[in-house]
């Protein structure tokens, strides 16, 4: 069994490409962007308000990517899976980036709030809040000290959860074969803290998580089908991430048991959740169109606009549309597209670039008004944290077996058909 890894140099000359220009992304931001002066929107000065809009925007959705690779492994784990066993150490290794990304964000979330950076989010101005009945009436959850606690309580629960069951897989390799008892209690063990992590996981990023970063940007407006959206944004990602390194290690002829098979069932994941968060999107667009409340058509207005002024956003929100849900659609139905290691590579990154931009929509309307411009900057800090990303990944994949070769289940998914 081929089971080690070694990084090749092109890898490590991407990775280190991609954190060197991020950082002078960052530098540039610094010196041009003034990050520490206070935003004055009303003299038409966004500069500052950019650079941490930005900073959010990244953060949070690569965090969240990341994070989606260990509920992946989690969910699967509790229905008893075994064809995803052959390739797991691929999502444990995403996963394993998540104490760096986690940190990086608590940093730029708590710079946000303790800053008082109210051009991000209006809850901070206590003045404001004291005069606005809205947002008086949520001031038991949208205040600095709760965000924080909660944030940290988040970051720190999905990193040692996380630990725990990458933890647990590697046991496998350290105490070789397992005979039906122990395999049973193992199995049992993984069950639990699995659904440990599937039920936290349920209570921040399926609900509190994305209420307090990203829907208290637009604190007057809500939408109970946020959460899951933003879910079904970043989980698509994630297996379209996850999807990526499957395909890389089998180009540098690793994953020996991978086959067009297992490929098919990734691919299955990023159709399936691709239709998924269409239907949340047309869900939450559509009742709020037809009831037409003020209140409510204020958020999707100042994304496409009205019939005088499309706005800035107006283009990028169709092509949301497009790239998140026309093209995996069109794409991804067919059986042998899925099973076709070039098309799901190129969808995979048509998704993750497609949901990036979901979340600049999600960001940047509500903190930049009609003064965004999507330019070298912002794509120098996505760089940023994509270099992040395959440097953690890459560490694990060198320092770990690349297949649970003791697994229970390893077998099951050696033989898995589709």
């Amino acid at each position: 069994m081929n089971n080690q890894f070694e990084l090749p140099a092109s890898y490590k000359k991407w990775t280190w490409g991609l954190i060197i220009a991020g950082v002078i992304a960052l530098l540039y931001g610094f010196i041009m962007f003034h990050p520490f002066a206070p935003a004055e929107h009303g003299s038409g000065n966004y500069s500052s308000t950019r650079f941490w809009a930005v900073l959010l925007q990244n953060s949070v959705y690569w965090l969240l990517v990341v994070n989606a690779s260990m509920f992946f492994i989690c969910v699967t784990t509790m229905a008893m899976g075994g064809w995803q066993i052959a390739l797991r150490r691929v999502p444990e290794a995403i996963s394993s980036v998540v104490p760096i990304l986690g940190i990086i964000t608590f940093l730029i979330l708590m710079a946000i709030v303790w800053s008082g950076r109210t051009d991000i989010y209006p809850w901070l101005d206590k003045s404001a809040v004291a005069k606005d009945v809205i947002l008086n009436g949520k001031s038991g959850f949208l205040n600095a000290k709760f965000y924080s606690i909660w944030s940290a309580v988040c970051i720190f629960m999905w990193w040692i959860l996380g630990r725990k069951m990458r933890s647990l897989s590697l046991e496998t390799d350290k105490n070789g074969t397992m005979d039906y008892e122990t395999g049973k209690k193992w199995i049992w063990k993984n069950t639990v803290w699995a659904s440990l992590y599937t039920v936290f996981f349920g209570l921040s990023v399926a609900s509190t998580a994305p209420w307090l970063w990203l829907m208290s940007i637009d604190a007057h407006w809500f939408s109970t089908m946020y959460s899951w959206y933003t879910f079904a944004s970043t989980f698509v990602s994630g297996m379209s991430l996850v999807a990526l390194f499957v395909i890389y290690l089998k180009n540098k002829g690793q994953l020996e048991y991978v086959t067009e098979e297992h490929l098919h069932d990734v691919g299955k994941f990023m159709f399936a959740f691709s239709v998924f968060w269409t239907y949340l999107w047309f869900s939450q667009y559509m009742l709020i169109w037809y009831s037409n409340q003020p209140e409510e058509t204020k958020y999707f207005i100042e994304r496409i606009g009205t019939a005088r002024k499309s706005g800035p956003y107006h283009g990028l929100f169709f092509l949301n549309l497009v790239l998140n849900f026309l093209c995996p659609l069109l794409i991804l139905m067919r059986r042998g597209v899925k099973r076709n290691w070039t098309s799901v590579s190129v969808m995979a990154v048509l998704i993750i670039f497609g949901h990036w931009i979901d979340f600049y929509q999600m960001v940047m309307p509500g903190t930049m008004k009609d003064h965004a411009e999507m330019m070298p900057f912002e794509f120098g800090i996505a760089a940023l944290f994509i270099g992040l990303i395959l440097w953690g990944v890459g560490k694990y994949l060198t320092s770990n077996p690349l297949t649970a070769k003791n697994h229970p289940f390893l077998k099951e998914s050696m033989i898995h058909h589709t």
